[in-house]
C-alpha cells in the first residue's frame, strides 16, 4: 500500500523537501542547497539522492512511495516541461522525465507559485474551496489559480503571471520582464519600497520613512502605516488600489471561491486585507463582490504541500 510522498519546492538558495503521508501529514522537512552551478545540471541529482538517503533512513521501499511532486522558479507546462528557469539555469528541460529516470518513481512537476496556491487549497488558508486565486507578494509577485482543485497552467505553464498584468502604461522604467507598468513594480516587495521613494521625493509631507532614505522596505512603509504615519498610509492605499483592481479583474473571469494573500508582505497582516477590500469589492463584477480574502497560513510550508498533493 502506497502510504506515503515526497514533495520538492525548488528555490534559487536551497530546495525545501517534505515527507509526508497521503493524507497530509507532514512527517519530516528539511532543506539541501541549490547548486545552480553547470547549468544547474546536479539539481535532479541532488533531489533523487536526498529522497533515496531518506527512504533508506525511514526503510522505506518504492513500494510505499506514490512519488515525488515538485515546485520550479519558471513555467511548467502540463506535460512537465520547463519553459526557462533563470534562477536554476534551466533552458528547456522535461523535469518530470529525467527524475523519475533517476528515482524510479513517478514525478509531476509544476510552477513553484502554483504548487504554493495548491499547498494552500489542499491545507492551509483556502481548505475546503473548490477554485482559489492566491497572490503571493514577495521579491516580485506570483500568483496561482485554482480550478476544482487543479492547478491552472496554460498551453505555454504561464497560467497565474499575474505580477505582470500591466496597470500603469506610462511607466518608463522597466519591470525585469521587459514590460513596463506591471503591478509587480508597484505591490511587490521591491515595488512598495519603490513606491515609497517615488512619493518621498515629490512630496514635502514629515514622515518617519524619511529617515530611511533609500533603505526603506515594504515592512517599514507598512509599520509606519500602521503607527499612523500619513505618507505610509498613502503609499499603502495606492500599492492596495492598484494590487485590488488587478485582483478583480482576474476575478472577473475566473471567479474563485476564495482570493488567498501569501509571500513576505503578507506578514503585514490584516491592514493588507482591510485595504485591499474597498478597490476589489468596488471594481469586480458584482456577483463577485462578496469573495472572500484571506491571509495565506502555510507560509514557507506551501510549496512542499503543494508539490506533493500533485501526485497524491
Amino acid at each position: 500500500m502506497k502510504e506515503y510522498g515526497f514533495g520538492a519546492d525548488i528555490g534559487g538558495t536551497t530546495i525545501k523537501m517534505g515527507l509526508f503521508k497521503t493524507d497530509g501529514e507532514l512527517v519530516e522537512k528539511w532543506e539541501i542547497d541549490t547548486d545552480s552551478s553547470f547549468a544547474g545540471s546536479n539539481i535532479l541529482k541532488d533531489i533523487a539522492n536526498t529522497v533515496h538517503s531518506k527512504m533508506v533512513e525511514k526503510n522505506l521501499t518504492k513500494d510505499m512511495v506514490e512519488g515525488i511532486g515538485l515546485g520550479v522558479p519558471g513555467a511548467v507546462s502540463s506535460k512537465g516541461i520547463v519553459n526557462k528557469a533563470v534562477n536554476l539555469g534551466w533552458g528547456v528541460k522535461n523535469v518530470e522525465k529525467e527524475l523519475s529516470d533517476l528515482v524510479g518513481l513517478p514525478v509531476k512537476a509544476a510552477n513553484d507559485a502554483n504548487v504554493a496556491a495548491l499547498g494552500e487549497n489542499w491545507m492551509g488558508a483556502a481548505k475546503g474551496y473548490d477554485s482559489i486565486l492566491m497572490v503571493t507578494l514577495g521579491t516580485g509577485i506570483g500568483g496561482g489559480i485554482i480550478i476544482d482543485g487543479k492547478i491552472l497552467a496554460g498551453a505555454n505553464g504561464a497560467g497565474g503571471e499575474i505580477g505582470h498584468i500591466i496597470v500603469n502604461e506610462d511607466e518608463i522604467e522597466a519591470c525585469g520582464c521587459g514590460h513596463y507598468g506591471c503591478i509587480e513594480q508597484y505591490a511587490s516587495a521591491t515595488g512598495i519600497a519603490r513606491m515609497a521613494r517615488r512619493m518621498m521625493a515629490n512630496s514635502l509631507e514629515e514622515s518617519s520613512l524619511r529617515a530611511l532614505g533609500e533603505y526603506v522596505t515594504a515592512k517599514d512603509v507598512f509599520d509606519a502605516a500602521k503607527d499612523g504615519d500619513a505618507l505610509a498610509d498613502a503609499v499603502v492605499e495606492k500599492v492596495c488600489d492598484l494590487l485590488g483592481g488587478t485582483i478583480a479583474k482576474i476575478c472577473d473571469v475566473v471567479d474563485p471561491d476564495a482570493i488567498v494573500i501569501g509571500g513576505g508582505v503578507s506578514k503585514a497582516g490584516q491592514i493588507l486585507i482591510d485595504k485591499l477590500q474597498v478597490p476589489f469589492r468596488t471594481r469586480v463584477f458584482h456577483a463577485c463582490k462578496d469573495t472572500p480574502i484571506v491571509l495565506a497560513t502555510l507560509g514557507n510550508d506551501a510549496g512542499i504541500y503543494g508539490a506533493v498533493k500533485q501526485i497524491l
